[in-house]
């Protein structure tokens, strides 16, 4: 077999055979294809697209081009959660522990962040000392005892994935419905969860700007998930504008444990809850999603929810005082007001742009090799649909410049704030996929 003949296949719109498919993906991980051989074939598959069967195929040999965790010590219902990226999604922190805390096994393998998206991982990494690579066997024994744990993924996770990522960023191909399924997939199926929730983002903030695309990609999502067997659904959020009012790596851990004190920004609060719920269902903890949203919402009410987040925080080397001192985080030296203009109601907050305003501070990476700085960010003051008068504060900048320095900056983000006459507010959630 010639990976010419594998790309003029895919080219001309044919359907990969499984054994075309295992030719590709071995050959990515033996180094064996060229780099620019293996592009080739990623724009043969953005264009052409794949069927449900070649989808499946290449999550299945991507996730076998490496290990398989095996989490069949841990007692009970393994629940996983997927977010397909945001700007202030810091989601998977509070909701692992207010799932935890109900008595489900929560394994997370999270990752970092890169452009206007921000990574879990480099969140955590605010905490001083917490560690994001532990070994396989201390993950285990930190979620049989602790209920949960947030690390990194291995280098021997879906090798083949890295490598075709790695790509897919350099060649215009990371929009490719069939390759981000495939990629989630492989990586979710091969960490050994028995249960996946998937939150898949629609809008300016997210790769997936229509309800449309998102719609396929959730339904791609879930049939990959279902078709080996794993307990799965997806629903689709919005991210037309920031979640909660927090960007930025210190800045999100702060909301994030607000939220676990019952003080969290009502869009999260919301989002985080309706995850839960699911998640709860699936590891058979309650009959109803009513019932399961009861459960989460005593887990806040009671403290075990943020009792859980701090275990976590400390068994995996994190300086737990962080839970009442948010100042042993890393703190900008500026806080910057940004002023409304005029008086009207907020109608727009581009995420996207917001989101590359806060990288451009320092907050996010625009290559992967780039170092952060966890102390700047964004805090909003106001979201959609809110009023605002004239010289009332937007949002506050968190910086480690002079204003003087980042004028481009504020500039940015008043050209992706609109003020109007009447504005809605955006719905939250938009679909359920089961």
């Amino acid at each position: 077999m010639r990976m010419i003949d594998v790309i003029d296949h895919k080219r001309n719109g044919g359907e990969l055979t499984d054994e075309e498919i295992q030719f590709f993906v071995d050959g990515v991980v033996n180094e064996t294809i060229p780099d620019y051989q293996i592009s080739a074939l990623l724009m043969a598959i953005y264009f052409q697209n794949m069927t449900k069967e070649e989808r499946a195929s290449l999550t299945i040999k991507m996730m076998e081009s490496g290990e398989h965790l095996d989490l069949s010590k841990i007692p009970g219902i393994k629940v996983d959660k997927h977010s397909t990226g945001g700007v202030g999604d810091k989601v998977s922190l509070p909701l692992a522990a207010v799932v935890a805390a109900v008595g489900i096994p929560v394994p997370m393998i999270s990752g970092r962040g890169l452009g206007h998206t921000g990574g879990t991982l480099d969140k955590l990494e605010a905490i001083p000392g917490y560690q994001i690579e532990i070994s396989e066997e201390d993950f285990i024994n930190q979620v049989k005892d602790e209920k949960l744990a947030i690390i990194g993924a291995t280098g021997d996770i879906a090798p083949a994935d890295k490598k075709i990522y790695s790509l897919r960023d350099v060649t215009d191909t990371v929009d490719s419905i069939a390759l981000i399924a495939s990629s989630i997939m492989s990586k979710k199926i091969a960490s050994g969860t028995d249960a996946l929730v998937i939150d898949v983002k629609t809008g300016s903030g997210a790769f997936m700007k229509t309800l449309e695309d998102s719609t396929e990609l959730a339904e791609a999502l879930v049939d990959i998930g279902k078709g080996v067997g794993m307990k799965c659904m997806a629903l689709i959020s919005d991210m037309n504008q920031p979640l909660g009012n927090k960007i930025g790596n210190a800045l999100e851990i702060e909301e994030s444990i607000d939220l676990l004190k019952g003080k969290g920004p009502q869009d999260l609060v919301d989002l985080v809850l309706t995850l839960g719920s699911y998640m709860v269902l699936l590891g058979e903890k309650a009959e109803t999603f009513e019932e399961a949203k009861k459960m989460l919402e005593q887990t806040i009410a009671d403290g075990s929810a943020l009792a859980r987040f701090k275990a976590m925080i400390k068994a995996q080397g994190g300086d737990e005082r962080v839970i009442d001192d948010y100042t042993i985080m890393p703190q900008a030296q500026y806080k910057i007001e940004l002023p409304a203009k005029t008086d009207g109601v907020v109608a727009k907050l581009t995420a996207d742009e917001i989101g590359i305003a806060s990288m451009l501070l320092g907050g996010g990476r625009q290559k992967a090799s780039d170092k952060l700085d966890y102390a700047v960010g964004i805090e909003l003051h106001k979201k959609m649909g809110d009023t605002v008068k004239t010289g009332e504060s937007l949002m506050t900048i968190y910086a480690n410049q002079p204003e003087s320095e980042i004028e481009s900056i504020k500039e940015l983000i008043y050209q992706n704030v609109e003020i109007a006459e009447t504005a809605e507010t955006p719905k939250m959630i938009y679909k359920i996929i089961d």
